[in-house]
């Protein structure tokens, strides 16, 4: 949340025309600058100066007529779980039971006997009176069990700002007033005129029978409204009651709200983690797929972080707490999923708009209905029953809720596919994204390089250059040296005698033996023979991307270690399904124009803007705006200006502080293909959010002129019970609706389609900064036979780079085949010699 804005827990509402009217309320509070109330979590986020204090908010919201409290922090599940609306759910189902085996009864007597003859006692039977007088004290009883609509009804009435309870009220209470002084009328009547007006006249059941249904609806819609809260609530109870801490030497169970930073904890296998903190002793692997979605768990040793309601799979491990409470990354995406729920999304404006007049605009309706059948010439019960029908089948919930449970739906999956929306501004937004600006270093690649070949010179082995290599490199710390030292695993020789020239290489003896490793001309000056092959190859190396490192031993040429910052796994892919959604990549980087070209290709990302500065970043980002709504997706704090400039900032979860703090939305999975899914998510949100608009004004659109009689000449006529019936189930199919959310999968691009009129088109954009797209190359596939091990991958690809044609090389152990990228065309035969000379078959 904003510094200046405030949570708060709203009681009373019942209908969107209530979050109108408490969002006016607070509005009116000097110093207010926004208020957003939802329906669907009962809360309402405020933002204001300064000197706005609380107890102003909450005192204008209890003036409107309804309740407001500080949200306070969640420490209990009885806490989290005070504002979730299925907590109304079992008293709803209490009164409905009630209603429903007085209801029939009240039926059997009112249409069974009246209309069918069915039998009734003796002294009700030919007793209009009698009959009148049972309906009378049934419907009562019926209206008392149900007397929370006709208080908060009447009360917002006398307020002036009537809601939905107050249209059942009226209607209900209508009826009921009508039948009870027809009945007194009865009393004055002969017999059989007291039997007709019986018969046509008294509308008791319809009175029972508005609440009761009414209270179907509510009933159902409290349901459904707490299953789209089910993430949320899933996500509350995850973490566990209680902690094993460290106290005075002894283990002691304390609860969970009451570790401190600092306490140290232990977690055994099959154990939640009760806070986030960090390894200090143990091995072990944590299943991380209720916060990340990922379901390998992750090893863990001393130094790694755990996160609260993290599962323990394996080892005991022991724990030092660093952040606890409200500060815990459960916590925090907690807060995040409500406070998506509580905002408002741009497309819900309209719906807003309606809702706060629609209560006063169906008051005025019903009664203008009931006056025009009346000048007419209906009769006035006709007359009545179109104004009550009117007055029963508007729905304003159903208005109000189409946005928020979609929000509410859609943001609680993401959160268990491990994409957090900040707002449900952005959850909308994203899923209008036409180009999407993608840092490199972190996001589109690890962030950190790795070794990607290892080419021997003649005469030696894989493993012996790579362990050299690794233990001349030991002793430092340069990023290069580390991943090699990584590559090679915990059996690396120790050395000594180490030295490290910096921007040229290092120097070690191992074994006994002088190792050199650097760039070419550091090794060059150290060895006494030319190694030209190995300088080809390494310039090779360079023109993909790579950092080529040279080794030598004793004076004679070792071979190359290549390093890179690899393109992460699935990159290459999510670069293609946003694509294919018609959303256009940009790579935007500070690295050299080689660099970026090669990780372009890699990718398929054909729109690259290189050499940018950190403070150019956001300049760029309002070009490309130009073009069609913009994300940037980026991690570092360079990143932070042009995620706050975009139209949807999007930070990888792996990323700095500043970085998630700017964006709108977070990956916490650091993986660029959930990006693609939270464009596949707000879509698939953005379509339900329309389809339940569309329902909700479809409906009243529809029903309100068919209940106010617009059809009785055809003999169509809507009774106020078919209404009830009618306005129960609205909200109920909107809020189902929204929980179809829960059965997309947005991880799967077959119903991937593209979005707008045109593909975008950027060329020429950045006419000052070097923009490249790669030009086709020729590829050829070859399936090579007998390589055993990472060496014989060396040997093949160092047989096929030294061909004339052939640009680089990318030889898999795992699929047993070679990718040749061409210059120009190299005839089968010389592949084929060119391998079977190293020793291998092969197949083109």
């Amino acid at each position: 949340m904003k510094p200046n804005e405030a949570r708060f827990d709203v009681t009373g509402m019942s209908c969107a025309a209530c979050a109108a009217h408490i969002e006016k309320a607070a509005l009116g509070v000097p110093g207010v600058r926004s208020a957003s109330v939802s329906l669907l979590t009962n809360s309402m986020i405020v933002e204001s100066d300064e000197e706005v204090t609380a107890e102003q908010i909450c005192r204008a919201v209890d003036a409107a007529g309804y309740g407001a409290v500080p949200a306070g922090d969640r420490k209990t599940e009885a806490q989290s779980k005070r504002a979730l609306p299925e907590s109304d759910t079992p008293a709803l189902i209490r009164r409905l039971i009630i209603s429903a085996v007085l209801l029939l009864p009240l039926m059997y007597v009112s249409m069974g006997h009246t209309m069918w003859g069915w039998p009734v006692p003796a002294f009700l039977s030919m007793n209009p009176v009698g009959i009148g007088l049972y309906e009378l004290i049934v419907a009562a009883v019926i209206c008392f069990v149900n007397r929370a609509f006709f208080i908060n009804g009447f009360k917002a009435l006398i307020r002036r700002a009537p809601n939905m309870d107050t249209l059942v009220a009226m209607g209900s209470g209508v009826s009921f007033i009508y039948s009870t002084v027809l009945l007194f009328i009865m009393t004055a009547e002969s017999p059989d005129a007291a039997m007709a007006r019986l018969h046509s006249g008294l509308y008791f059941e319809s009175a029972a029978m508005i609440v009761t249904l009414i209270t179907v609806g509510k009933t159902l819609e409290s349901w459904s409204k707490g299953k789209t809260t089910d993430a949320l609530r899933g996500l509350m109870e995850l973490a566990p009651d209680t902690a094993v801490v460290i106290r005075d030497g002894r283990e002691t169970e304390i609860p969970a709200e009451d570790v401190v930073t600092g306490d140290v904890f232990i977690v055994r296998p099959g154990a939640s983690v009760p806070v986030d903190g960090v390894i200090i002793e143990g091995q072990t692997a944590i299943d991380e797929s209720a916060l990340t979605g990922e379901s390998v768990p992750v090893d863990k040793s001393p130094g790694s972080a755990v996160s609260a309601a993290t599962v323990n799979t394996e080892g005991f491990i022991r724990c030092r707490a660093t952040k606890v409470g409200a500060d815990t990354t459960l916590s925090k995406i907690i807060e995040l999923v409500e406070n998506t729920a509580a905002t408002k999304a741009p497309v819900a404006r309209l719906a807003d708009k309606v809702s706060g007049i629609f209560v006063p605009a169906v008051i005025a309706a019903a009664v203008l209905v009931t006056v025009i059948w009346l000048i007419i010439g209906k009769g006035f019960p006709f007359a009545l029953t179109r104004g009550i029908s009117v007055l029963v089948v508007s729905c304003p919930c159903a208005l109000g809720l189409a946005t928020p449970v979609a929000v509410m739906a859609g943001s609680g999956v993401g959160a268990r596919n491990g994409i957090l929306f900040k707002t449900a501004a952005s959850l909308e937004a994203v899923g209008k994204t036409r180009i999407i600006a993608l840092d490199k270093t972190g996001t589109v690649t690890m962030g950190r390089p790795v070794v990607t070949d290892v080419i021997p010179a003649d005469g030696v082995s894989g493993t012996e250059l790579l362990l050299a290599a690794a233990a001349a490199e030991k002793g430092s710390e340069h990023p290069l040296a580390r991943a090699v030292t990584e590559y090679a695993g915990e059996d690396i020789p120790d050395c000594s005698d180490f030295k490290a020239i910096p921007g040229r290489g290092v120097s070690s003896v191992v074994n006994g033996a002088h190792i050199l490793g650097g760039n070419k001309e550091f090794i060059g000056a150290g060895i006494d023979s030319p190694m030209p092959e190995l300088i080809k190859t390494g310039e090779s190396l360079a023109a993909q991307g790579k950092t080529p490192l040279y080794f030598a031993k004793d004076g004679s040429p070792l071979g190359i270690i290549a390093v890179a910052d690899a393109v992460k796994p699935d990159s290459a892919d999510a670069v293609q399904e946003l694509k294919n959604m018609g959303v256009t990549p940009v790579l935007l980087t500070g690295d050299n124009a080689r660099t970026a070209a090669q990780t372009g290709r890699q990718t398929g990302i054909e729109h690259i803007v290189s050499g940018v500065l950190p403070g150019d970043k956001a300049e760029i980002i309002g070009k490309l705006q130009r073009f069609g709504q913009t994300a940037m997706v980026g991690d570092g704090i360079n990143d932070a200006p042009a995620l706050t400039a975009a139209d949807s900032g999007i930070a990888i979860g792996a990323g700095t502080d500043i970085a998630i703090d700017a964006a709108d939305v977070v990956l916490v999975n650091s993986g660029l293909s959930d990006a693609a899914a939270a464009v596949r998510l707000s879509r698939a949100v953005l379509r339900n959010v329309k389809q339940n608009l569309f329902w909700a004004f479809f409906y009243n659109i529809i029903c309100i002129p068919i209940a106010a009689g617009a059809l009785s000449r055809f003999g169509v006529v809507f009774e106020p019970m078919y209404g009830a019936a009618a306005m129960s189930l609205s909200s109920f199919f909107v809020c189902m609706n929204a929980l179809r959310l829960n059965l997309v999968d947005i991880r799967s691009p077959k119903r991937d389609k593209k979005t707008g009129k045109d593909d975008i088109t950027i060329e020429g954009v950045f006419p000052e900064k070097e923009q490249i797209k790669e030009e086709t190359k020729m590829t050829k596939t070859i399936k090579v036979d007998g390589m055993m091990c990472k060496n014989c991958v060396a040997h093949v690809k160092k047989a096929l780079e030294a061909l004339d044609g052939v640009e680089a090389a990318e030889v898999s152990l795992e699929n047993a085949d070679a990718v040749l990228t061409l210059g120009k065309e190299v005839d089968d035969a010389v592949i084929e010699a060119a391998v079977t000379d190293a020793g291998y078959s092969v197949k083109i």
